[in-house]
This record gives structure tokens, C-alpha cells and sequence, in this order.
């Protein structure tokens, strides 16, 4: 991991940045923008209104209790669709000037474990819990290893064998999951307490569980996710591919992200949707929403030229792991209230006052990272 003062060329297991894919840097600050505080704007207005478009929002910015499909079940499955993405752009270019398979899978480990390790600093601090009150699942440690075997995948595999694959895992993991048996729970049973994935992170994950007795990013449940990223690497393939035309391509993912979204809620009848457990369904339905988003930013950006406002969202784009992680030492919050807070505070209407706090303190985290992109800083893990 490394801060560097370059603008950094497409480097293997690195997600960002692609000259050539404008979209896809504005799509991945778009998805970060909901996760620093986006949503936070809905929620405000949920409270302090009733204004029924507010909690149609707030609600689709929460997740389900356990089964279902909303908005924002999409902002970390989107991600790691993203990493994928780039991949066939930094590895086939690496490959073809001859670097050995060999370094770029120890790049591609090399960062997978160190998104782990950051995953597991967030969750706990430095040295700040005893080992059994730690919880090693993360966000962060999902995105490393799913993104992490998707790669070595198609690095090794190669294009046609990694479809292969993508479908092995997904028909895998449903098989175990309403096949094998849980103790005192038996087979198929898709609830916290007796799903297979929720047993094997009791019996097998060391420190606490994010719900006790099953994590959302836990081991088992880690696997399907290994297909969003197979499937953003596909979608890479056919955004590379210079035998096609630009409309061809949109028309290629948008088919593919339809017939994905399909089947999900076919599959979903069998297999329930489920974010918790990332069953297959949740990854159909969430890789064809990838593909219809990743096809529309395409459109407008990279094909019609609209790209003036991008820079709204390049910009946390450029750097989407250092302001998920940037919480931890950095108060907003504190430097929002202090810029905005007295001007707030004599304002009369209550939603309002609500939405610039918001507000603020988005402004705050958005100049910190425009002034890290002025300077060409960018994290690199």
C-alpha cells in the first residue's frame, strides 16, 4: 500500500485508474458516494418529512431483514462487479509485454491479503481488542479475496474456462447449501441460525460474528461473491474487445444484464434472494443491475462524450479505498460543524437544517479528496 504522487497507470489487482474507461471511475465514486454519506441525505428527509418519495428513498437505502433485493443491497456487489471491470484492461496489457504469470499472481495475492488486513484494522483499531472480541469478516476482505480468486481465475484459466467457473460456483454453492445438512437444523434451511454458511463461520471463523451467530461476510458466503467479479471481468472483456462497435457492446451488456436479472427471480423462488447469505440468486440480480449501470455510464461517458459532470464523482472515484477507511482518523463531522454549524443553526425549517448538515459534511469529505486528486495523490493497495 502506497501513497504515490503520480497519476498511476492500470496495474494489476488495481482497480483504478483506466484512461480509456472514464465511466468506470465515475460509476465507482457514484457507488462510494452512497457509502461516505450519500444516504444520509434520504434518511434526514424521512425523518423530518412526510414526503412519500423521501421514504421510498430511505427505504431502498436500508437493507432487508433477511430476504428481498434493495437498492442499496447493490453498493458492494457494484463494487466488486468494478474490480473486475478492470482487470482484463491491467492484466491481458501486462501479459502481452511478457510479464511472467507468476509476478502478477503475487501481486494479485499480495493485495488481496492486504485488503484483508485493512479490513480487519477498520473493524477493530490497532491492537485496540482481545482476539475473541475481534470480527475478521469485513467488506474490505471480501472485495480482496473474491476479487482475489476471480483474478488468479482469469489469469490462469483463462477467458472460456473462467465462464466455466463462474457457473460451477454459483450451481456449487447452491447444491451445499440446501444439501448438506446443518447439525440439529438439517439441510436446507436458509435461516441465520441453520443456514450452512452461517454454521461454518461459527465453527470455523475465530473472534466475534457480526450477528452473533452468522456474518454477512463470512467464509462460506464469500465464494458465490467471486462472481460478481468474474462477471465485471467479462463485462471488461467485451468493453476491450476492438472488434466491436460501441453500441454493439451496450447492446451485449444490456441483453446479458436483463437475461441475469431474469433468472435471478426465477432462481429466487428455489434459492430466496438473500444479502446475508449471498446466495446465487443475490448474485444474478446484482450482476445484471452492474451490467445495466455499467452500460448506461458507458453510453453517456464514454460513447455520447458527456463528461463535464463526471468530475463530481471521479473524484471519489480515484480514491474509493482511502475514504471508505478515512473515518478512522479524519472527523468530518467536526470539520463540517465547524465551517456550516453556526449558519445551521438559524435556519427555521427542519428538513433543511437536517440536509445541510448532510450536506456539510459530504462538501468536507469531497474537498479533502478534490484536493488529494488536484495534487494527483492517490491511495494504491
Amino acid at each position: 500500500m502506497s501513497l504515490t504522487s503520480t497519476v498511476p497507470e492500470p496495474e494489476v489487482a488495481q482497480p483504478v485508474p483506466i484512461k480509456r474507461l472514464l465511466s468506470l471511475d465515475t460509476l465507482r465514486g457514484f457507488d462510494m458516494f452512497w457509502i461516505m454519506g450519500g444516504d444520509e441525505i434520504f434518511y434526514a428527509l424521512a425523518k423530518t418529512t412526510s414526503w412519500s418519495w423521501a421514504l421510498f428513498m430511505a427505504d431502498q437505502l436500508t437493507h432487508p431483514a433477511w430476504n428481498g433485493f434493495r437498492f442499496y443491497d447493490l453498493i458492494f456487489p457494484l463494487f466488486l462487479f468494478m474490480a473486475g471491470v478492470s482487470t482484463p484492461f491491467s492484466l491481458d496489457g501486462r501479459i502481452a509485454r511478457g510479464e511472467e504469470k507468476s509476478k502478477l499472481a503475487r501481486k494479485i495475492v499480495s493485495r488481496g491479503i492486504t485488503l484483508v488486513i485493512l479490513g480487519i484494522i477498520l473493524n477493530n483499531g490497532i491492537f485496540q481488542k482481545p482476539l475473541a472480541e475481534m470480527r475478521f469478516g469485513s467488506v474490505l476482505g471480501r472485495i480482496g479475496l473474491a476479487g482475489m480468486f476471480a483474478q488468479l481465475i482469469y489469469l490462469y484459466a483463462g477467458k472460456r474456462a473462467s465462464y466455466v467457473w463462474f457457473f460451477v460456483i454459483l450451481l456449487g454453492y447452491w447444491a451445499a447449501m440446501m444439501l448438506i445438512p446443518v447439525p440439529g437444523c438439517g439441510a436446507g434451511v436458509l435461516t441465520m441460525e441453520c443456514s450452512l454458511a452461517g454454521y461454518l463461520d461459527r465453527l470455523l471463523m475465530p473472534g466475534k460474528l457480526y450477528l452473533t451467530v452468522h456474518d454477512p461476510e463470512g467464509l462460506l458466503s464469500t465464494i458465490p461473491a467471486i462472481c460478481n467479479a468474474l462477471l465485471g471481468i467479462y463485462a471488461g472483456t467485451v468493453l476491450k474487445n476492438q472488434s466491436k462497435t460501441a453500441s454493439r457492446k451496450i447492446i451485449h451488456l444490456v441483453g446479458l444484464g436483463l437475461a441475469f436479472i431474469g433468472l435471478s427471480l426465477l432462481w429466487d423462488v428455489v434459492f430466496p434472494i438473500n444479502k446475508n447469505l449471498w446466495t446465487s440468486s443475490f448474485v444474478c440480480v446484482t450482476g445484471g443491475c452492474s451490467l445495466l449501470l455499467l452500460s448506461i455510464f458507458y453510453w453517456i461517458i464514454d460513447v455520447k462524450g458527456y463528461k463535464k459532470w463526471t468530475i463530481l464523482f471521479t473524484v471519489i472515484g480515484m480514491n474509493s479505498i482511502l475514504i471508505y477507511m478515512s473515518g478512522l482518523v479524519v472527523s468530518f463531522e467536526h470539520a463540517s460543524e465547524f465551517f456550516f454549524g453556526g449558519l445551521i443553526k438559524h435556519l427555521d425549517s427542519v428538513p433543511l437544517k437536517a440536509v445541510l448538515t448532510v450536506l456539510g459534511m459530504l462538501f468536507m469529505k469531497w474537498l479533502f479528496l478534490y484536493f488529494l486528486y488536484t495534487k494527483k495523490v492517490f491511495l494504491r493497495v
